[in-house]
């Protein structure tokens, strides 16, 4: 295993380089997700590991403020505007060479998305990106890749996010195959779980329905490959998740071993079925702004080891900024221009 430094620190030292100079490059991706905005800043340099700089985070709630139509409200995107104009000075302050900013599932696949970026761009001047569902698989698959190395053999990677379900799997340093399901936890909250809880058993079987019905049709081509010497869980859900059930705190840090096991998982189902939002946030390792989904995400994580066969999955610290960190750190050690991820708004929807 050959990881980089811990990215899950937030520290705020600088290093005394602004940009690239002599093959050196400060990097600030910033990811709007379904819930926050999120601001990672490192130090790349050829033959050395990303090295972070700093971490800021602001919440921006899309999701819950997306209607039934797709369109973000007001209120969601005056909190957008005020979370960029934070991490485009934090990016500034920090002497930031190159601000990728990009937004997932959340905005990429709302009603009013042009007219939402066009407001952020006249507001900050910052003109805001988007990666496929396919891309961010793949990118994902990288960092996890690198993380757990060439040992790990075959990976099967797994992703929920707020707005979609991504899933990886190849034995090289890219995947074989890379999806976008519609299945993350924000999305089937809303359209699956709105009222509250307890969440009916009935309730329950019928979104455990669904979403079986979706993967099965979607990893076809997965199951039918050879099982992955390795499967391994990314994103804030599944962490929550993996903690719920036992496995370390933060504080231990990146190199403790991390797992969800299905059966665990399957019993604090119908716990979290019963629980109201804030009852749920008083669990081990339930964050309160993701309390309401997180029996969604319990469900698609189950489902996932279900129909693939899976009895756990290992849960990486690295992820989607991580994977952009490292194609920009490929990039720049060769000599190349950026790749794809790192061109304009216009030039990466898909």
């Amino acid at each position: 295993m050959n990881p980089l430094a811990d990215s899950a620190g937030d520290s705020d030292t600088d290093t005394d380089s602004d940009t690239a100079q002599g093959g050196r490059l400060r990097l600030g991706v910033l990811d709007i997700g379904s819930n926050s905005a999120h601001l990672r800043i490192a130090d790349l340099s050829p033959g050395e590991a990303p090295a972070p700089v700093r971490s800021v985070k602001s919440a921006v709630r899309l999701a819950e403020s997306t209607d039934r139509h797709g369109v973000i409200g007001r209120p969601a995107v005056g909190r957008l505007i005020g979370a960029v104009r934070e991490a485009s000075a934090a990016a500034s302050a920090a002497g930031v060479g190159e601000l990728l900013p990009l937004a997932t599932s959340a905005l990429r696949d709302a009603a009013n998305r042009d007219d939402v970026t066009a407001e952020v761009r006249a507001a900050t001047g910052v003109t805001l990106g988007f990666l496929s569902g396919e891309q961010e698989a793949r990118l994902t698959f990288l960092a996890v890749r690198r993380w757990y190395g060439w040992s790990a053999g075959p990976l099967l990677l797994a992703d929920i996010g707020g707005g979609s379900l991504e899933l990886a799997y190849g034995a090289g340093d890219g995947p074989e195959i890379a999806l976008s399901l519609p299945l993350g936890a924000g999305r089937l909250t809303r359209h699956h779980l709105q009222g509250r809880p307890p969440v009916r058993k009935r309730t329950r079987k019928a979104l455990r329905a669904h979403v079986r019905s979706v993967l099965k049709e979607a990893t076809t081509e997965i199951v039918e490959r050879p099982a992955p010497v390795r499967a391994v869980a990314t994103s804030k859900t599944f962490t929550q998740l993996a903690r719920l059930c036992g496995a370390p705190k933060a504080k231990a840090g990146p190199y403790a071993p991390r797992r969800l096991e299905r059966a665990d998982l399957h019993g604090w189902i119908p716990t979290l079925a019963k629980l109201p939002d804030e009852e749920r946030a008083r669990l081990r390792g339930v964050k309160a702004s993701r309390a309401h989904q997180i029996l969604a995400g319990a469900i698609v994580a189950e489902a996932v080891m279900d129909v693939l066969g899976l009895d756990g999955l290992d849960v990486c610290p690295w992820a989607l900024r991580e994977g952009l960190f490292l194609e920009r750190l490929d990039a720049l050690a060769a000599g190349r221009p950026a790749g794809p991820s790192f061109g304009s708004c216009e030039a990466i929807v898909p």
